[in-house]
């Protein structure tokens, strides 16, 4: 059986997680450079900054990279649901002194389509991924078309399988302890998602084709412990997130750092769909998952000028303090010195 770091032309089979808005092309070259798989997020890029972060990775390293899209299915914007969050929300926006007449709407993420693939058509990335699905088969084909190697995250044995069937090169475990956004998208039942140690193996049996751990691995005995259960590689992403390489702010930052970061929760208060972050003073009041939240992701903007408010303030009450649920592995230190610690944990399955 093809090896992931054969598939995907690395020396080691560790894929440093897209992490949108916490990371740019900057650290995926660092991973790239040590022998990862580094990853540009590109969910929340216009297609010029998609442009300008590839080319900066061609410039930056010879080596292969991942570039990653979402594949929501873009919602109808409601009034009445978005009055009905915008009421949720009113105390709010009183104690803020934010007019929420003033607040557009809109989304916040795009997902993947014809003119973003005119602008990879130019790079011809080694690696594609894709959260939330797949894209529509022309675009896949088009993607396969440049030779690139295609991942996607499964949540449920059952889009394990559905992805195999679809022709994608490798799959993405994805437990439940990852944080950021679930990648979830043949059933919204969370009650269906497994953590990480009991979806792996069960992928794993089900499919033919090399699997990814991803959720809770923050350490080289984390990588062991998911190779030692049949992954082909894993990803790993909060453990990067306190790297000089991130654009985590100061405030995410300590709250990765204290105590805090042991209690985090699945909520859709952010974007209006579940995903993993450390708890505050909103997912309380509100509780972390809440029908009136919109639709993904257009529950973003009703967010966005409280999150501004507190911040200039110094506060993370209205922020998306994304983690997984283990972030012991945080360490300030620079990406391809995690990346070498992390390796450590592959020579322990030889």
């Amino acid at each position: 059986m093809t090896t992931l770091q054969q598939l995907l032309g690395t020396e080691l089979p560790l894929i440093q997680a897209p992490m949108a808005g916490i990371q740019g092309s900057a650290m995926a070259i660092a991973v790239s450079n040590e022998g990862g798989l580094g990853s540009l997020p590109c969910a929340m890029l216009g297609n010029d900054a998609i442009r300008t972060e590839i080319a900066a990775i061609h410039a930056g390293t010879g080596k292969p990279y991942n570039v990653n899209f979402f594949c929501h299915v873009s919602p109808q914007p409601s009034a009445e649901r978005e009055a009905t969050w915008r009421n949720a929300l009113a105390p709010y926006y009183r104690e803020h002194a934010i007019d929420a007449a003033s607040i557009p709407t809109g989304p916040g993420r795009n997902p993947f389509s014809t003119e973003v693939a005119e602008v990879l058509a130019e790079f011809r990335p080694p690696v594609v991924s894709f959260h939330f699905g797949l894209p529509p088969e022309p675009l896949l084909a088009q993607v396969r078309g440049w030779g690139s190697k295609i991942l996607a995250s499964a949540t449920t044995v059952d889009e394990a399988l559905w992805l195999e069937a679809q022709g994608v090169d490798a799959i993405i475990a994805q437990g439940l302890e990852a944080g950021g956004h679930r990648g979830h998208f043949l059933s919204h039942d969370l009650t269906a998602q497994l953590g990480t140690f009991a979806l792996l193996p069960q992928v794993v049996s089900a499919v033919r084709l090399p699997v990814i751990a991803a959720g809770g691995i923050a350490d080289a005995n984390g990588v062991a412990a998911a190779m030692a259960l049949g992954a082909a590689g894993v990803q790993v992403g909060t453990a990067y997130m306190l790297a000089p390489e991130a654009f985590t702010s100061a405030l995410h930052r300590a709250a990765l750092k204290s105590d805090a970061a042991r209690h985090t929760a699945l909520t859709n208060l952010f974007t209006g769909r579940p995903a993993r972050g450390i708890m505050n003073r909103l997912m309380r009041e509100l509780g972390p998952i809440a029908a009136v939240a919109p639709e993904f992701p257009l529950a973003t903007s009703g967010i966005a000028p409280l999150r501004a408010k507190a911040e200039a303030q110094g506060s993370g009450d209205f922020s998306p303090l994304w983690s997984g649920q283990n972030a012991t592995g945080c360490r300030e230190l620079p990406s391809a010195e995690i990346t070498r610690a992390l390796a450590q944990g592959f020579h322990f399955t030889a």
